[in-house]
């Protein structure tokens, strides 16, 4: 059994590095356990987007029901066959990590199967509390290991976190969510009508977010304050590439970070924890 385990650990841990470089990146400045209760956590997120946003059309609806089928049954049994399931349910099993923020996040996923235009910001709210507030919330269980007190206290600024993270990924992939899944998070937003007001009004309402999330990293403890550090100027750096970038360009190819400017990142981060200026 623990040989299985370390093989479930694993599997997320290869699902994290293939599929993002920068959290990895971050990730990897985290301690042993930590880290691989993160692997976990992302390993399960990034599965179920998969069959929400890339597998054949006619198979999503039931992909999804199976995979939230199979969790179930591995919350009863405390054992799956998919590895990533075992992993997860194991680190929300030890880490505490309450089951409406899984709940949550399963709702948004399937949101994107059947609704592809949000027309209020209330329904935009509800779509990115459960595809991303909710995963911070549960990357925070872990790193304040159960301390409801420091918890309650970093719970806002993790969503806001959450926030900022998803708002700069639908600027980002505005043109692929639209053209190619039919999907319009922002109110009001279409391809024809976008221009710099539109684009200058969402970059502030993520400006927002940024500030608010900020003030909670300096609050984590340890490293886990230098790995969302490093994640939260990933990110900054690609609002700030968004923000200089003309309507026409971010329509026209994805906004990306250089491999030479997230070691610089990198370099930063560290240096600033080293010295305490986060």
């Amino acid at each position: 059994m623990e040989l299985y385990t370390n093989i479930a650990f694993k599997t997320s841990e290869l699902v994290t590095k293939t599929y993002s470089t920068s959290f990895s990146i971050a990730i990897s400045c985290l301690p042993y356990e930590t880290k691989k209760a993160i692997y976990a956590i992302y390993g399960f997120v990034r599965f179920a987007d998969e069959i929400v946003d890339t597998f054949d059309k006619t198979q999503q609806k039931s992909l999804i029901k199976d995979f939230e089928l199979d969790f179930q049954k591995a919350l009863e049994t405390g054992i799956s066959m998919n590895p990533i399931l075992h992993a997860f349910v194991l680190t929300i099993n030890k880490y505490s990590i309450p089951l409406n923020l899984v709940d949550s996040f399963l709702h948004s996923m399937k949101l994107d199967l059947d609704k592809q235009v949000y027309k209020t910001e209330a329904e935009l709210r509800e779509y990115i509390y459960g595809s991303a507030d909710v995963v911070g919330l549960m990357c925070l269980h872990i790193f304040v290991n159960g301390d409801k007190k420091e918890y309650d206290n970093l719970l806002l600024p993790a969503k806001r976190l959450g926030s900022a993270f998803q708002k700069v990924n639908f600027l980002r992939d505005l043109k692929a969510d639209y053209e190619y899944l039919g999907r319009a998070y922002f109110p009001d937003f279409s391809i024809e009508t976008f221009n710099e007001a539109k684009k200058r009004s969402i970059i502030n309402d993520m400006e927002t977010d940024f500030i608010e999330a900020r003030k909670g990293i300096s609050e984590l403890p340890g490293k886990t304050k230098l790995a969302v550090y490093i994640a939260y100027l990933y990110f900054y750096e690609l609002l700030k590439k968004i923000k200089k970038t003309p309507v026409h360009g971010i329509l026209e190819a994805r906004i990306r970070v250089s491999d030479t400017k997230k070691i610089a990142l990198f370099a930063k981060a560290y240096i600033d924890f080293l010295l305490h200026k986060i």
